[in-house]
């Protein structure tokens, strides 16, 4: 069988093509390595070091990033430069629409207002704006860099496509999803959600995944790591939990990621590719009669090994996403992350919106339903308020509940909701709300019923 695999699908480069650069990417993007005392992955410690290199820098930087993007889109704008607009990347950077454009204005102003501590507090202040810029950009900025750089191993040198051979008898029938989804959800799962949205926005951009296939990866693979996990379990005092916590994450995971995108919005999303062609690729997967999972994936991947003539072409494209993500999704993350935050701290909207989930929690027979309907919808803004809410509440049960639904409700606009607005990803903010309280609906009962049986 292999004898037929390298005689159909080139010579030994290919399998070297193939190999080395998959082998490296699935290292650096999905082997657990411990660091630091907590299991990770080793892009995250790459984008660890250098946070640790650049130290109390980085604001600065994140913040001339963010305010050099603004001016250069206003220029962009004004004077029209053909180095821009006739540059497709650059274009897109710099040219964006009416709405995006101002979308990044606010990021450059909350962005200065919160380096500065000028302006009105509720934008500057350590729980708003100065936590988005100080602790959370920082990380972004590290890991986009890295993770843009390296992600071509992992996209360009045939893994999907073998992945996607071995796994799509599973991802089609269970989550009507490309078995090469798979990796997305693994890279988050061990990593960070935010290397699972950038994978998944450059496959939809690459033409790989149809509108439905983005849309849905986006909001249900870009599954939490590990390590945040043990820190949102940590914050209610529950870490001696952690093993039923995770099994309780993973099982009402699961049961999300098959209802809910079989309902609005995601079911209305169409199967259509970037250019609106509606040709699916789904046999491309499916595996021909005659030939075994394993033999028809090496095919499919040591073809397009073979497709890949320039490594620097390749080297480009990470150069490029890097860019991309850097100066593309950062002010987005600012503004509507800062935006959230403030409305969350400054305003009673979660509090009121998470009346009505009083009698739900008082059906799960949850202790202080009121108290725990307070954190519920407040997770929409972002995910770790809900366990410093929850830090008051008496009830270890309570506490575990709300701790588990905060890391399953998954869409939350500090960061990943953020990002997938500014991503090329098709959803909007309401269709992410939506999302948002279903997943919600679907996982508290499972978390419910896994917490009454532990406590």
């Amino acid at each position: 069988m292999q004898d037929q695999v390298i005689a159909k699908s080139g010579n030994k480069a290919n399998w070297l093509m193939f190999l080395l650069p998959s082998l490296l990417g699935v290292f650096l993007f999905m082997a657990p390595i411990e660091y630091q005392g907590t299991i990770t992955i080793p892009i995250a410690v790459l984008a660890k070091s250098v946070q640790a290199l650049l130290g109390d820098m980085l604001p600065a930087i994140v913040t001339f990033v963010i305010a050099l993007t603004a001016v250069t889109s206003i220029a962009t704008k004004a004077i029209k430069p053909r180095a821009i607009t006739e540059n497709g990347f650059l274009n897109g950077l710099f040219n964006p629409t009416l709405p995006w454009f101002v979308v990044q204005q606010m990021g450059a102003v909350f962005a200065l207002m919160s380096f500065f501590a000028i302006g009105p507090e509720m934008i500057h202040h350590g729980n708003t704006g100065g936590m988005v810029l100080n602790d959370l950009l920082p990380v972004l900025f590290a890991v986009f860099l890295f993770a843009g750089l390296l992600l071509p191993l992992l996209l360009n040198f045939g893994l999907l496509e073998f992945v996607g051979a071995l796994f799509t008898r599973i991802m089609r029938p269970l989550f009507n999803l490309p078995g090469r989804s798979a990796v997305n959800c693994i890279a988050s799962w061990l990593g960070d959600g935010s290397v699972g949205v950038l994978m998944t926005s450059k496959q939809y951009e690459g033409k790989i995944y149809t509108e439905r296939e983005a849309a849905v990866i986006g909001t249900t693979f870009t599954a939490v790591s590990i390590t945040f996990s043990l820190v949102v379990i940590a914050q209610v005092n529950l870490e001696h939990m952690f093993a039923p916590f995770y099994l309780t994450v993973c099982l009402a995971g699961l049961a999300a990621a098959v209802i809910v995108p079989r309902l609005p919005p995601l079911s209305w999303k169409k199967d259509r590719y970037i250019d609106g062609n509606t040709t699916s690729d789904e046999n491309l997967e499916a595996v021909p009669e005659g030939k075994t999972v394993v033999g028809y994936g090496l095919e499919q991947a040591l073809n397009k090994a073979g497709e890949v003539k320039s490594l620097r072409k390749v080297v480009v494209e990470g150069v490029h996403n890097a860019v991309d993500m850097i100066f593309g999704v950062l002010p987005v993350v600012m503004a509507i992350g800062t935006a959230a935050l403030v409305i969350a701290e400054n305003t009673p909207v979660f509090s009121i919106l998470g009346q009505p989930f009083i009698p739900f929690l008082e059906l799960l027979r949850i202790p202080e339903a009121a108290a725990a309907s307070e954190t519920i919808v407040v997770g929409f803004a972002d995910m770790f308020l809900p366990s410093i809410l929850a830090s008051s509440i008496e009830s270890d049960l309570t506490r575990f509940v709300i701790a588990a639904m905060s890391v399953t409700q998954l869409v939350y606009m500090s960061e990943i909701g953020a990002l997938l607005i500014g991503s090329k990803i098709p959803v909007k903010p309401w269709e992410l709300f939506m999302i948002f309280i279903l997943r919600t609906l679907v996982t508290l009962p499972v978390i419910a019923l896994m917490g009454h049986i532990f406590f």
